[in-house]
This record gives C-alpha cells, sequence and structure tokens, in this order.
C-alpha cells in the first residue's frame, strides 16, 4: 500500500501531480496544515483521506476536504487497521488542541490496537527534542508504542537530524513526515 503522508508544511509538489504518478492508494495529514496548503484534496475523490490536527490547527479544515478525522479514532483500509492522536504537549494556553502528559495518558490508556498510528507529536524520547517543551514528545505515544507495538508509527511535528532521526523503536517502524513523504506499508 502506497501513503502520501504531509505534515507541517505544504508538499514541496502539486498534490495532484504527486497522485497522478504514483498509485497512492491512502492520503494521510499530521497536521500544522490547512485548507489552503491542502485545497487540492479537494479535487480527489476516489482516494481516501484520513488525518489528525496538530497543535497550530484551527480543528476547522477537515471536513470540507473530506479527510476522515482519526483522533481517537479508527480507520480500516486495505486490511489494515490505522488510529491517530492529535496536537502536540500543552506549551501555552491555546485553542488549538494541546494536552498535558497527564491529559494524553488518560486519552489513550484504552485505545485499541493498531497497524499503523498517526500522530502529529513524536512520541517522548523518539525524534523529539527533549526539555523544549514546544517539541517534546508525549509519553503516553511512547507508551502506546511499547504495549501495543503498532507495525507503524507516522509523525511529524519535530526536526530531527538524519544523525539523530529514529526509525525503529523496539518492533515498531517511526516514520517521520516533513512537507510530503510517499510510503509503502
Amino acid at each position: 500500500m502506497l501513503v502520501l503522508a504531509i505534515a507541517d508544511k505544504a508538499p514541496k509538489n502539486n498534490i495532484l501531480d504527486i497522485v497522478n504518478r504514483n498509485p497512492i492508494d491512502l492520503i494521510c495529514t499530521l497536521g500544522d496544515l490547512n485548507y489552503s496548503l491542502l485545497k487540492e484534496l479537494e479535487n480527489i475523490k476516489n482516494i481516501p483521506k484520513i488525518g489528525v490536527y496538530g497543535n497550530h490547527c484551527s480543528g476547522k479544515y477537515f471536513d470540507s476536504l473530506n479527510i476522515i478525522n482519526l483522533h481517537l479514532a479508527t480507520f480500516e483500509h486495505k486490511s489494515l487497521i490505522f488510529g491517530g492522536f492529535e496536537g502536540s504537549l500543552k506549551y501555552k494556553k491555546s485553542d488549538h488542541p494541546m494536552y498535558s502528559q497527564k491529559e494524553a495518558q488518560e486519552l489513550l490508556k484504552d485505545f485499541p490496537y493498531v497497524d499503523v498510528f498517526i500522530a502529529h507529536s513524536p512520541a517522548f524520547g523518539i525524534n523529539d527534542e527533549a526539555g523544549d517543551p514546544t517539541h517534546e514528545g508525549l509519553i503516553a505515544l511512547r507508551e502506546y508504542i511499547e504495549q501495543k507495538k503498532p507495525k507503524y508509527f507516522l509523525h511529524g511535528h519535530t526536526y530531527p537530524t538524519k544523525e539523530n532521526l529514529v526509525t525503529k523503536h523496539e518492533d515498531t517502524n517511526i516514520i517521520y513526515v516533513y512537507e510530503d513523504k510517499i510510503i509503502e506499508l
């Protein structure tokens, strides 16, 4: 299955061109985007679209683009179960999705197993910036990965370098996305 994932910034290339040049099975947005950056998705009707909002998102563009909101929800496609969590660690007062470590743990404590977990934020200690509250990962996401062991965990939000990029944690493939990435699952 080929997934076009988009996070944090407009794709380098036109979305319709990417879809027309590749046999994309699913489009996945990972937050800190907006309607104008994703407007081309309106014209894509034959490919499912899933996503989570980021900590800078309005929380209002999914419906107009026919994106299924996967925050604390699941979606099955081609025998894979997807699930997700929006936002980031709360570092300021805001109407955008941000959670304390305890709030995130409470929200995810009974979340079922999924094959592919999508999130805006990274998991604590995995592609995050420890000690920087704006880019520190969520402990609840790390606990989920270690307990439920999804096959894949996709995230955006941070800016790991090639030297410190984590691509595997225990049994889970970690996939960091910035702008756009075509992922084979």
